[in-house]
């Protein structure tokens, strides 16, 4: 086993063992931090395999998790007021069930990233880059100016949407759940990536013409690859909105693409579990020095700058790489 292997599991078994922690000792603050660690981990999966497998940099993947967070609010929300979303040409109803609820925000986040997909890739360099961040702006004002779901107020779900045989309501079930779901998106962001699927998309990010030179579609390769990144990103989204009962138009904020961004980054671009390791420096960040200073981004930009510079592969990469440099 490599040592990477080895930091990946400390990693899972930290992570599983301070909410349980929390459970026992009952502080469910803590357990909630923990579920917010997961489900952001779970949008920087999303966006790892865009970025670090397809080498696409997006500043819109808010688009996604915020599409992910409306899909659940809509459907909770026409629920809880027992009104249809939809009543011709056929009767769409809304629902509390956590599991139709993701397959909607799988789709439509899908769906999403397949629009979007098809017109951003047609660029490249900074012309992909403005063009993804000028879509998330446009959901971000659209939801702004939608009155029919609470505009720029958001959109509050009194009560938790259900699981089959779990009382979401309860931190650590929830937890568990975000838990899981994160682990089976890390075992398919796994697999994909050793898949001949995942061995196209990487070698387009390195030399795209030499992928279309043996008769694959770069194009093709790079838009299943954003929109299996988009539909991962809004699942995230619609469990960040459960886990808040709330929903609001800054999910689409080009502050929260940022955000995601800096996950994957702080843990290493590429790396299976950077993700995870980014988000949970961050939400430590925010909880430590929250409280202390409404500066604390100083600190946290500060780090960012310490692991671009002197760790290129994020702390997963410098970890992994430390024992050889000090033998």
């Amino acid at each position: 086993m490599s040592r990477e292997a080895y930091i990946n599991a400390i990693v899972v078994a930290v992570l599983l063992a301070v909410p349980l922690w929390a459970w026992v000792a009952d502080a469910p603050f803590i357990i909630t931090l923990a579920t917010r660690i997961a489900i952001l981990a779970l949008a920087g999966v999303g966006l790892n395999i865009a970025l670090g497998l397809g080498g696409m940099v997006s500043l819109g993947h808010a688009v996604f998790f915020g599409i992910g967070g409306y899909a659940m609010g809509i459907l909770a929300s026409h629920a809880q007021d027992y009104s249809p979303l939809m009543e011709w040409p056929f009767l769409i109803e809304g629902t509390k069930s956590m599991p139709v609820i993701w397959l909607a925000a799988l789709l439509m986040s899908g769906l999403a990233a397949l629009l979007i997909g098809f017109l951003s890739l047609r660029t490249s360099g900074v012309y992909f880059i403005m063009i993804t961040l000028a879509f998330g702006q446009m959901f971000f004002y659209f939801t702004v100016s939608w009155p029919a779901y609470g505009g720029e107020d958001g959109l509050p779900i009194y009560v938790r949407n259900s699981f089959p045989g779990l009382n979401t309501l309860d931190p650590i079930q929830f937890f568990l759940i975000c838990f899981a779901v994160l682990g089976l998106a890390l075992g398919f962001s796994a697999a994909l990536a050793r898949s001949p699927f995942g061995l196209a998309l990487n070698a387009t990010r390195q030399q795209a013409t030499r992928v279309e030179a043996v008769g694959i579609a770069p194009f093709r390769i790079r838009l299943v690859g954003f929109v299996i990144s988009g539909m991962i990103t809004g699942l995230a989204g619609a469990l960040f909105a459960d886990l808040n009962r709330f929903v609001s138009p800054t999910m689409f904020s080009w502050q929260t693409s940022g955000e995601i961004m800096v996950f994957v980054i702080l843990g290493g671009v590429a790396r299976l579990f950077g993700p995870v390791v980014g988000a949970a420096i961050f939400i430590t960040l925010e909880h430590l020095l929250g409280g202390v200073s409404d500066y604390w981004h100083i600190y946290l930009g500060a780090l960012l700058l310490l692991v671009v510079l002197f760790a290129r592969g994020g702390v997963i990469g410098l970890l992994s790489s430390w024992r050889k440099a000090s033998v």
